[in-house]
């Protein structure tokens, strides 16, 4: 490969590919005509299957590095179909151009397609950049679809209702939900495998995702989160689902502080930022005799599992979710059991 050096800082430099001398026989042609300047895709140049190599090496490196830990032998994986699948995505707008923010920039990339985004995404991408249909003064907008209705935040749109297997969601503006529309259900089937009993905790709950199949395993369920959106999302849908949840609108640290009983499955669904030292120790206090981490950042994951380990808690399965193909972001399923 040959390099320009772009820019350099003490112990740092930063260059861009001019030329690629031996191509690897990994890779392809990127198939969209802004990859390499929208900061939305990094890995189209790479055959899929080598990203999903790739990723799983990334994954063993990390937790080593951070967490000196030492992933299981065998990782598995889940993944769908690598285009297409987004059902969420942000526009952002500079005067009348509309499209994505560049690599490592505030500088916009105009679009009129996004390979990673679902049919309805697409269309509506086309209707904004056509119609120059940008809300007045507004400099981004968040396009969500379930492939019939389309939320546009901010405006006044109403819920989306969206079905995963058996179960409905409704999912409000600022409700988080999972964004790759052909894994959804894989992954609450992963998170959830096996998991039976008594009481269940479902921390980071959301919009209710891993609740409503929760509330059918377990005679009781206490789901926690902090979004008023969000809680008011997931108080609906149990009702509607006939599950019985017992809910609380708090942090994650503050609830378990208070929490006495120890549940025979946890689950939980933290942000990037991971569980922090607080929600383990209380954790390790409590001692679920199942717990289930869905993790999107395999930093944080190492440093919570280097604190469980230590804590006496061993991972019994881990499991890669290809939620995000072509680009660096990794989520993981993560199933520990104290020793």
């Amino acid at each position: 490969m040959q390099a320009e050096v772009e820019r350099s800082g003490r112990d740092l430099l930063r260059a861009k590919a001019t030329a690629i001398l031996n191509p690897s026989p990994a890779r392809v042609e990127p198939p969209c005509p802004y990859f390499g300047r929208c900061g939305g895709c990094h890995y189209q140049q790479a055959a899929y299957a080598h990203q999903l190599e790739q990723k799983v090496l990334i994954l063993r490196e990390t937790l080593r590095r951070i967490g000196k830990l030492e992933a299981p032998e065998e990782i598995d994986v889940i993944s769908g179909e690598p285009y297409g699948y987004r059902n969420r995505v942000q526009l952002h707008a500079r005067g009348s151009v509309f499209g994505y923010l560049e690599a490592g920039s505030h500088a916009l990339c105009p679009i009129d397609q996004c390979l990673i985004a679902s049919p309805r995404i697409n269309a509506a991408i086309r209707e904004v950049t056509a119609g120059r249909r940008f809300p007045r003064g507004v400099e981004t907008i968040e396009l969500f679809t379930n492939e019939e209705e389309l939320q546009v935040t901010p405006g006044a749109g109403a819920p989306i209702e969206y079905r995963v297997g058996a179960d409905l969601y409704r999912v409000s503006r600022n409700s988080f939900f999972q964004v790759n529309r052909f894994l959804i259900e894989a992954l609450i089937e992963r998170a959830l495998e096996g998991a039976q009993g008594e009481i269940a905790m479902d921390l980071y709950a959301g919009a209710g995702l891993f609740t409503l199949p929760l509330g059918r395993r377990f005679r009781e369920v206490e789901a926690v989160e902090t979004g008023g959106s969000a809680l008011r999302d997931l108080e609906f849908n149990a009702r509607r689902a006939g599950v019985s949840v017992r809910t609380h609108r708090a942090s994650v640290d503050l609830y378990l502080e208070k929490v006495e009983r120890t549940p025979d499955f946890a689950l939980a669904d933290p942000p990037r930022a991971g569980l922090g030292k607080h929600a383990v120790r209380q954790l390790l206090r409590i001692r679920p005799a199942r717990l289930t981490i869905v993790s999107c950042d395999p930093a944080t994951l190492a440093r919570d599992l280097a604190s469980l380990a230590a804590g006496g808690y061993t991972v019994t399965r881990m499991t890669l979710a290809d939620l995000f193909p072509q680009t660096c972001h990794i989520e993981t399923v993560v199933e520990l059991r104290p020793a």
